[in-house]
């Protein structure tokens, strides 16, 4: 048995060798890419997208399509990292699922800078503190995210990713087991999301809504008799123990989140494009600005209603965001949005992105 175990180790060695060589052998193209740009931005979505699709459909096993991405995810990281620093805004505090729908998409050789606001998040992008800002949009359970909604329509800022990340929900604490549990810390929405399993396991716990899951796994860290509800990522940052993982009541519970910067994308065959546009106050307005859509053959995958927040609006005046699949580029996509902008009083593509990979 021993000597099983040492030739296979053996054997392992010099396939992390060979690993070794491969990596630096890529990193060293991936460097002379850099000096080809000649100053062009080192994060390129579209390119990032088509690896990660590339090795998860050629990936024979015995790891799976997920971990093969993440494995690859980090090597484009380490890469890009070489060519620019990059620093990422997104809505903190640490630990929570921003930060870690962050290190998802952009890997970690990036500089994640958390933020107290959405609001923050957008001005440090559109101002230059840095490069690029993670929003979240949407979750599946809890509907959209209005405050994202709202300022997707003023900025200059172009949506160039997004990131689909599922949420587990974990509730942990400093020490104890479930039954010493008096009180539960957490977000509004994550409250929410474990209404049920709170119901039947922790029926007589208190229930405090606080700004972030991270506050709440700080709390939990310092008050006996508590428990957080938050990502496994606040875990380990605070150090507490998971009592039950995974107790979200909905089982595919995902939140999309945007990559916001100043690129545009090169169609990939797999994108995605968001607009948001304005309807007369007329019977049928909708349903006209609708129509170029179906008469080109562009499937919309989402619409979304909100409340025009502009100076001169009507009262009960609505903004309608739109995604479709395809880029704006694309023939179908471009002839529809054409049309779009002789119908609409007020029209914007967001940007054309690549489907976030999972």
């Amino acid at each position: 048995m021993s000597d099983d175990i040492a030739r296979l180790r053996a054997e392992i060695d010099s396939l992390d060798g060979e690993l070794l060589g491969l990596v630096n052998r890529r990193a060293a193209l991936a460097r002379r890419v850099g000096e080809a740009k000649q100053g062009a931005p080192a994060y390129r979505p579209e390119r990032e997208a088509e690896i990660l699709r590339r090795m998860a459909a050629e990936n024979a096993g015995p790891l799976s399509a997920e971990r093969v991405t993440g494995i690859f995810r980090e090597v484009i990281s380490a890469c890009r990292g070489m060519e620019q620093d990059i620093r990422v805004a997104y809505l903190g505090p640490q630990g929570t699922f921003s930060e870690q729908a962050v290190q998802r998409h952009f890997g970690r050789a990036v500089e994640a800078v958390p933020l107290p606001s959405i609001d923050e998040v957008f001005r440090r992008a559109e101002a230059g503190d840095s490069e690029f800002a993670v929003v979240p949009v949407e979750n599946s359970t809890e509907g959209a995210v209005g405050r994202t909604h709202d300022l997707l329509v003023s900025t200059p800022l172009k949506i160039c990713a997004e990131i689909a990340l599922r949420i587990h929900q974990n509730l942990m604490a400093k020490a104890g087991d479930l039954p010493d549990v008096k009180r539960v810390y957490s977000h509004a929405q994550s409250l929410a999301q474990c209404h049920a399993w709170l119901n039947q396991n922790l029926p007589n716990a208190e229930r405090v809504q606080v700004v972030s899951n991270a506050e709440a796994a700080r709390r939990a860290g310092e008050e006996p008799g508590t428990a957080a509800i938050a990502g496994q990522m606040a875990s380990e940052r605070f150090g507490l123990t998971i009592l039950a993982p995974s107790i979200e009541d909905d089982p595919n519970n995902t939140t999309r989140f945007l990559v916001l910067g100043r690129i545009g994308t090169a169609p990939t065959g797999r994108d995605r494009t968001s607009l948001v546009m304005s309807a007369d106050n007329k019977p049928g307005a909708v349903h006209a600005l609708l129509s170029p859509l179906a008469a080109n053959r562009v499937s919309m995958s989402r619409i979304e209603s909100r409340p025009s927040r502009a100076a001169k609006s009507a009262l009960w005046e609505y903004l309608f965001f739109i995604d479709v699949e395809g880029h704006q580029d694309d023939e179908r996509v471009a002839h529809a949005l054409a049309e779009l902008a002789q119908k609409a009083p007020f029209l914007k593509v967001l940007g054309s992105y690549p489907a976030a990979v999972q």
